[in-house]
């Protein structure tokens, strides 16, 4: 890192008083400055400024390579900032970084939380639905928004949820001679906060959240009936292994199901669903969950589907199950991938029973009853038999 064109900047609410030496000197000699209006107006660069495009592009950093440049970003620019966007297109030997505070640990520090123990969310350029998977009574959450407009808009999301109760603190302009800190109930949130950006930390108080067993209730996903049903989804998910950082194909996935469960744990999936319909329904739950950006919902058949995809560290396949798509998928997993299929039909069955015999895994039949009225009585009402193969590649 002997002389790096690009400088990436941390400033504060302070401005250039806040930064240290080596940031002063290597903003003093940049022929260019990126940032927000804001940052360009705190550094005081003058006609050497030019804030980001909207949307953010760092193709207009890159285009100055060769040149000293430097870029402006809040607090940490590698937390919820530009930092990482930039440094993962050049070589390390290209930018040095200078971080500050970030807007994360001044809010904690101003309301005293132990930040280990804090959910950290951008929400910025987000949907407030990013926070369903975190919010349960008591956790403290500390989320970035957009402006003052934006976290009222939160708390009137958080009341109509069931978290009208939870405790609200607007924290605008940390670190500098304009910082406002106030306290709210999110359902009695009042006032018109500055337009400057804005951070929202809450200690959530309301409904119960969502769980993080496998086996979530049926009636949470939007479907037609094409949903693998809850005690055999809790089976499929418990085969299936997830892990934080995996990606998993989902092969007739219904309502997604087992994708929204799969990304609750920290992966990702691509949920293949021959029928637009039910691909609706995909989206409609990814969206509900706050894992949009997490589920990758595909409109077509297997194994055509599955031809342009990178390969996944896990399969599920729900429906359609034939040899062609066995082969398509088998050919694809690495070693120590998992496979688990569901069979429903004699035909499929029988199948399982074969590449079981021929690549081992586990085969159970599942038989589930659950009690309903029979007249004044009750009685068992037996759920469609379920067969599942269970392998590691």
């Amino acid at each position: 890192m002997a002389d790096p064109w690009l400088t990436i900047i941390g400033i504060g609410e302070d401005g250039l008083a806040g930064l240290s030496e080596a940031s002063r000197k290597a903003l003093a000699k940049a022929e260019t400055v990126f940032g927000g209006e804001r940052h360009l107006a705190l550094a005081d660069v003058g006609s050497r400024g030019r804030p980001w495009p909207v949307p953010f592009d760092a193709e207009i950093v890159l285009s100055c390579r060769g040149r000293r440049t430097a870029v402006l970003a809040s607090g940490d620019p590698f937390w919820h900032g530009v930092g990482a966007s930039l440094a993962e297109k050049l070589d390390a030997s290209e930018w040095i970084a200078y971080s500050m505070p970030s807007t994360f640990s001044l809010a904690a520090a101003r309301l005293g939380w132990r930040l280990e123990s804090v959910v950290c969310l951008g929400l910025h350029a987000a949907p407030f639905e990013r926070l369903v998977p975190h919010l349960a009574s008591g956790v403290r959450i500390i989320c970035l928004v957009r402006d003052g407009r934006a976290a009222g808009d939160l708390a009137k999301w958080l009341s109509e949820r069931g978290w009208g109760a939870s405790a609200c603190w607007t924290l605008a302009a940390l670190g500098g001679r304009h910082e406002n800190i106030a306290e709210h109930r999110a359902d009695g949130f009042v006032g018109d906060l500055s337009a400057n950006l804005v951070a929202v930390a809450l200690e959530a108080s309301g409904t119960q959240g969502v769980s993080r067993s496998s086996g979530l209730p049926d009636d949470l996903f939007a479907h037609d009936g094409q949903i693998t049903k809850r005690p055999v989804r809790a089976l499929a998910l418990s085969a299936l292994a997830p892990r934080p950082g995996e990606k998993l194909w989902d092969i007739g996935a219904g309502s997604g199901s087992i994708s929204i469960e799969w990304a609750l744990c920290g992966g990702t999936a691509i949920a293949v669903e021959a029928r637009e319909d039910r691909a609706v329904n995909i989206r409609s739950n990814a969206a509900a969950f706050g894992l949009a950006h997490r589920i990758a919902p595909i409109t077509g058949r297997a194994p055509e589907a599955l031809t342009a995809l990178e390969a996944p560290d896990a399969v599920f396949i729900g429906g359609g199950f034939d040899i062609a798509v066995f082969d398509a998928v088998w050919s694809r997993l690495a070693p120590g991938a998992r496979l688990v299929a569901h069979a429903v039909t004699l035909e499929t069955e029988a199948l399982l029973g074969e590449l079981h015999q021929r690549h081992g895994g586990e085969l159970m039949r599942v038989e589930i009853a659950h009690a309903a009225p029979l007249g004044r009585y009750r009685s068992w009402e037996a759920a469609r038999p379920v067969v599942q193969w269970s392998v590691v590649r």
